[in-house]
């Protein structure tokens, strides 16, 4: 007599948890922000054009307090980096951060030697979940960084393969 066929706490909450994160990975808040010419990139995916709605992440909140993903979108020079960490310390767990742009994921063609008032990298303060690399990035792009995360987030490959978990 086995204990094979007897329920696991254990095993209830895991599934709870698999759908908690699904449920997340399909409703990602973004916090609308832009630093430079990443954010109209940001701007034109909300647009109908786009449909970010399809992937649940078209509700861009206009508080740090209310969204979950910081997509950092732009070009970020030391004056700016303590108002952006500001902004990313005011977000509730669990959250995570997108890097739009050359500029966000290296200090694009601002990173050259002598420089001194540009970050280079959004990795440099932040912990960057999604790069998206591109200057700007298109439109398209976002959505793929988009699925990304949803895919980070609900652990897409272990519902893949679960043999592999």
């Amino acid at each position: 007599m086995g204990t094979k066929n007897i329920p696991s706490s254990v095993v209830q909450f895991a599934l709870a948890d698999k759908l908690i994160d699904i449920s997340r990975a399909n409703s990602l808040w973004p916090l609308t922000f832009g630093i430079a010419c990443c954010a109209i990139e940001m701007m034109a995916t909300g647009c109908a054009r786009f449909d970010m709605s399809r992937f649940g992440a078209e509700v861009f909140r206009p508080s740090a307090r209310q969204s979950d993903v910081m997509i950092v979108a732009g070009t970020i020079t030391k004056k700016m980096m303590p108002g952006i960490k500001t902004l990313y310390d005011q977000m509730p767990e669990p959250k995570w951060v997108m890097a739009l742009g050359n500029c966000a994921i290296s200090g694009g063609p601002f990173a050259f030697d002598g420089q001194y008032s540009i970050v280079l990298g959004a990795d440099e303060f932040l912990p960057v979940d999604v790069y998206v690399p591109g200057c700007p990035p298109r439109p398209e792009a976002l959505l793929q960084g988009i699925i990304e995360l949803e895919h980070l987030v609900s652990d897409w490959k272990r519902w893949k393969n679960p043999e592999a978990a």
